[in-house]
């Protein structure tokens, strides 16, 4: 079993910067590895343990500093990392981010068997790169998937959360899974494994390495734009109050009175 593994690394909510394009500023910023990312990464390493001879190659498209992410990966368990990384990927939205990862896999991991992405990035929460990749590889994708039921080595069981309930599907390789976050707090890497991750050698693709044309891929090749970045400030004041049942459901009606004659 092989299985590529997308990470993302995301800039710390306290330290977001913008480029003048209205993108996020990577390079030089204080970040962390994309919460759902870290599940995505025990859901492979759960497959791992259950499956022999399974191998993980972790992939991330970003600046040289994410090269401490990948080995934290790697100190975890993961087997290989690739960094696809070169300035012209700069200001890729998700379209392009899709295609120049979808081709590093096919370039660095052409006989994959499961591709494991997390379902959302907490600095775009659009969802759109793991189908993106799923689009430009031509391979079937499950979203939203929560729990691993059953594995092995011609097709993957799971659960998915949609809005009216779960669902279980059953899909065959090669596929690829969107995972959502779970419960549980993610590992961490043992000293060890931290010492062996130093040995490894992290892969570095660029875009002679991939085979794109500049005009496919970072901003020039990106066909979405925007305009206008900014952080959202709420102007609610909280009021706490301790009432009783019935109390409270006077307050409140009272609230929604006062609304309703505002809005009038």
């Amino acid at each position: 079993m092989k299985i590529a593994l997308c990470v993302k690394q995301v800039p710390d909510t306290n330290d977001i910067k913008w480029t003048e394009n209205n993108t996020l500023q990577r390079e030089g910023v204080e970040s962390i590895l994309n919460p759902f990312d870290a599940y995505a990464a025990e859901f492979a390493l759960d497959i791992k343990d259950k499956l022999k001879n399974t191998e993980i190659t972790v992939f991330t498209m970003g600046p040289n500093q994410a090269q401490d992410m990948l080995r934290k990966l790697l100190a975890l368990g993961c087997d290989n990392a690739v960094l696809i990384s070169d300035r012209k990927f700069a200001g890729a939205d998700t379209y392009a981010t899709g295609k120049t990862i979808a081709q590093a896999i096919k370039t660095s991991l052409p006989d994959f068997d499961l591709i494991i992405c997390g379902q959302f990035a907490v600095d775009g929460d659009t969802a759109q790169t793991g189908p993106c990749i799923a689009s430009f590889l031509d391979i079937a994708q499950v979203t939203y998937v929560k729990e691993l039921v059953n594995i092995d080595n011609k097709s993957i069981e799971v659960t998915r959360e949609l809005d009216d309930g779960t669902e279980r599907v059953k899909a065959t390789y090669p596929v690829l899974l969107c995972k959502l976050q779970d419960d549980f707090e993610p590992s961490r890497p043992l000293i060890n494994g931290i010492k062996e991750a130093l040995k490894k050698e992290i892969r570095i693709c660029d875009l002679n390495c991939l085979g794109l044309e500049p005009e496919n891929v970072g901003l020039k090749g990106s066909p979405t734009y925007v305009s206008k970045a900014f952080r959202n400030m709420s102007s609610h004041n909280a009021q706490k109050y301790e009432l009783s049942t019935e109390e409270s459901v006077k307050l409140l009606d009272e609230k929604i009175k006062s609304v309703e004659v505002k809005n009038a």
